[in-house]
């Protein structure tokens, strides 16, 4: 096609099917109607020549990025690959044999070596001329990723053929357009139409298969009644969605269609669209479930009391559940979920169900005592706010939890295949509801909260400043949980599937004695959780240490002890590489070599014993099939934001994104400056020139520790900015001095716009379970082998997932923001602002 046709391309597509028709001067008349006179008339050539019989043979061995294979037509030999053949084979439909159009489009597939080429010429055409803009653009492109909403694909009846014919489409007006099929099944059919379209979603319209009339004895007088469903339109082409109206069945039409699809759908090929996209949906919650940090929690209704009554435990969110277990090994996630705040979460709108609940334990005689307090429940007295975050934060057991209550129903279970049962027994089976006793057990649930630890380093230290008096302790009783209060009866339900296992902290409170740079003098406290391998050690002291913390330590645990007769745990050797500000907070780590070996031996093996706390006994299921249910429901409820990425060279770039059902503000921030269905993440890469860029270094860092890396990221917004670059401007925690920088950013944000703050985890991600897949990708392979490829080639590209937690609210309250510039900042305009921080500075 000569390059002053190129652009009429489109116009060229839609009358290819119409060249041998009667009526081809006036659909080109219709179609090309804004067109010059004289450029219609090359159009018409240029479709006529492309309608001419063609007698060469095609030969792409050598030619294209694929395997050729020989493929026999009307006695003519031809060798073609999977993607050739797959457009040779639409195109003798578009034309109805084999014509110049047939061979030039399976000689310009986008595997071809030459096309290919051409490309990379062009760009380096394209570089030469603006090499800047070029390859900024380019670079700015890899961060605008397709959205994944989670097993929530079209799941079809009928099978659906790919059917390219001439049709013309009436609407009760007597109004007519002709256009393009798509795609057709025994209920449905999909067409396209110049943009200009006129029909409307809802009303009945009639369909003359203007291709089929002269091989079929199709009606001339009477088309077949269809309802308009949808409209899609992409690249100023209309495609229309249609379904069969039942109020005007043609049995005639249906015998001869439900044969014709039968007798070839080998030689059409199957419309697989929603498989795929049920591949992809399905291969993006392999990686996310196993590894989000979010701990979802099943809520029943029964007589108006809400019930947490399962918990769905995996790798990294167990911490959650760690945290929350006794000395006993009791679950008390009770204390956490409180029916006060349940019902508090409950009575918000749907749009802001979320509380942030702040947390200690204390040990006393080897018992835990766990002390928890919401925000608001804080606001209550000015007195507590101050006392329970400055005394609590100074705690090693000090955490801060955001919880999330959704609407669910226990259908959410049920994830059928995108296949429909006439495919085969198997399939069938795979399709059939779960069973009635386990849905009996999920009959009541309601709710869905969400748990996510979104404790950070800085945000302790923030909270240490927050001065109190210690006469004022006692007030923290109010927020102290008894003990007598009987354990929740939350059932823990593990991932069935686990690969390539991250590991985490494991909580280990017990009273410690340290001794610090060979003194003689002993420091009593806790323990508070020991990290993979025994190599890490969280710890609290009693009292403030007045010396200098930098070289070693020596830890004793005088209790553990008496239970560990095979080995020494009072002089476990130790360096420390972290402590806050009033110095009785230790992050300490084993001594390399021979003299951290016997901390590393101790608790590698103490680890290994107690690893199997929260298994299912036998790993066996109460219900066949409930861990799975349950993993259904929670993909289906997401409420925050994650992003998959592949390694690509050194690094790693976003592929797809699931997009939450709250935090609004992430969404918003993330979909302002992309196409629909995408999001744009280029903001959270805008450090990607530095030395030690976030994204890059942190898998790295995950991968090297085999444990979850957090960092938050603060962002000034504004939405009226037409350029991305300027209209959010990022900058990690970290990277402030000192909180009265941090303060400033945030006062400044509110002035521009709107302050944002994220919670960013990173965790590696495990292999995908191929028997939640292989059916449909078998189901692919037989119809497009290199879809099928495609697809599993993505599919183990996936490295590393980034989830997003917003914690907005709680870093405005972190550094001493009031009720008031919280509830202003969630739509905050520059008028607004000046007032704020007029009345803060």
């Amino acid at each position: 096609m000569s390059q002053d046709l190129k652009q009429y391309a489109d116009i060229i597509e839609q009358l290819k099917p119409m060249v041998n028709e009667p009526e081809f001067n006036q659909v080109l008349l219709q179609t090309a109607a804004d067109v010059p006179k004289e450029k219609r008339f090359l159009i018409k050539m240029e479709v006529k020549r492309l309608a001419k019989p063609c007698m060469r043979t095609i030969d792409l061995r050598g030619h294209v990025d694929g395997k050729c294979k020989k493929y026999v037509h009307e006695g003519r030999s031809h060798y073609m690959d999977d993607l050739a053949v797959d457009k040779f084979e639409e195109q003798i439909r578009v034309f109805g044999r084999y014509t110049y159009g047939v061979y030039e489009a399976v000689q310009n597939t986008e595997n071809n070596f030459r096309l290919i080429r051409e490309k990379e010429l062009a760009q380096e055409r394209a570089h030469k001329e603006n090499p800047t803009a070029k390859k900024r653009s380019a670079v700015l492109e890899q961060f605008k990723v397709p959205t994944v909403n989670l097993l929530d694909y079209r799941q079809r009846n009928t099978e659906r053929m790919n059917f390219a014919v001439a049709v013309e489409v009436f609407n009760n007006a007597g109004q007519a357009m002709r256009g393009l099929s798509v795609d057709i099944s025994l209920e449905g059919l999909q067409i396209k139409l110049a943009k200009d379209a006129f029909f409307k979603t809802g009303e009945t319209l009639f369909i003359f298969f203007r291709g089929l009339e002269n091989e079929f004895a199709m009606d001339k007088k009477n088309g077949i009644a269809y309802k308009l469903v949808k409209i899609i339109t992409k690249n100023d082409v209309n495609y229309l969605a249609l379904q069969r109206d039942k109020d005007c069945p043609s049995p005639a039409f249906d015998k001869f269609l439900e044969s014709f699809i039968h007798g070839n759908k080998r030689r059409y090929k199957v419309n697989m669209s929603n498989t795929i996209e049920a591949i992809t949906s399905k291969t993006c919650e392999q990686y996310f479930s196993p590894r989000s940090p979010t701990l979802p929690v099943y809520i029943d209704v029964i007589n108006k009391t809400l019930v947490p009554r399962f918990a769905m435990v995996n790798e990294v969110n167990r911490e959650t559940v760690q945290y929350w277990q006794d000395e006993e090994e009791n679950c008390r996630l009770n204390f956490l979920l409180t029916q006060e705040r349940l019902m508090r979460l409950l009575n918000k709108s749907d749009e802001v169900r979320e509380i942030f609940v702040f947390s200690f334990t204390h040990l006393h005689s080897d018992k835990v005592y766990f002390y928890s307090a919401s925000f608001e429940e804080l606001l209550q007295k000015d007195i507590l706010l101050k006392v329970f975050l400055g005394f609590g934060s100074k705690k090693a057991s000090w955490r801060v939890f955001k919880i999330t209550l959704t609407d669910m129903v226990p259908e959410q279970a049920h994830i059928p295949l995108s296949i429909p049962d006439s495919v085969g027994s198997k399939v069938k089976k795979l399709n059939t509801p779960p069973s009635a006793r386990l849905m009996s057990k999920l009959k009541n649930l309601r709710y869905l909260a969400h748990v996510t630890d979104v404790t950070s380093v800085t945000g302790q230290e923030t909270y240490n400043e927050f001065t109190f008096n210690r006469e004022n302790l006692s007030h923290l009783r109010v927020f102290g949980h008894p003990r007598n209060r009987a354990p929740s009866n939350i059932h823990l339900v593990r991932f069935k599937y686990e690969e390539q296992r991250i590991e985490s902290r494991y909580q280990l409170r017990t009273q410690i004695e340290a001794r610090f740079n060979n003194e003689d003098a002993v420091h009593k406290g806790v323990s508070e959780d020991i990290s993979v391998h025994g190599l890490g050690l969280r710890v609290e002291l009693n009292k403030e240490y007045k010396g200098s913390l930098e070289g070693r330590i020596e830890v004793a645990f005088p209790r553990l002890q008496e239970i560990a007769n095979a080995f020494d745990v009072m002089h476990l050797q130790y360096e420390i590489i972290y402590h806050n500000v009033e110095k009785n907070i230790l992050h300490l780590k084993t001594m390399p070599g021979e003299e951290g070996k016997s901390a590393r031996a101790f608790f590698e093996e103490l680890i290994k014993k107690n690893k199997a706390n929260l298994k299912v006994d036998n790993d066996e299921e109460e219900v066949p099939g409930i861990g799975q249910a349950l993993r259904c429901i929670n993909a289906r409820n997401a409420t925050s934001l994650s992003f998959l990425m592949s390694k690509e060279g050194v690094r790693y770039t976003p592929q797809a994104c699931i997009v939450g059902k709250q935090d609004e503000r992430i969404t918003t921030l993330t979909t302002q400056y992309a196409e629909q269905g995408k999001v744009n993440l280029e903001f959270l890469f805008r450090d990607r020139k530095q030395d030690s860029p976030f994204v890059q270094s942190g898998i790295k860092a995950v991968k090297l520790e085999n444990m979850p890396l957090r960092q938050e990221l603060f962002i000034s917004f504004d939405a009226s900015q037409k350029e991305p670059r300027m209209a959010i401007i990022p900058r990690y925690s970290d990277k402030f001095e000192s909180n009265e920088q941090r303060r400033a950013f945030i006062r400044e944000a509110m002035v521009r716009g709107q302050f944002i703050a994220i919670h960013v985890m990173l965790t590696t991600t495990g292999k995908p379970d191929m028997s939640m897949l292989q059916t449909e990708i078998n189901y692919v392979t037989m119809y497009a082998m290199h879809r099928a490829r495609e697809l599993e080639k993505k599919m183990w590209s996936i490295a590393a997932c980034s989830h997003l937690v917003d914690v907005t609210d709680e870093v405005l309250i972190r550094y001493g923001f009031t009720m008031e510039d919280i509830t202003a900042n969630k739509t905050l305009k520059s008028a607004v602002a000046q007032n704020v921080v007029s009345r803060m500075t």
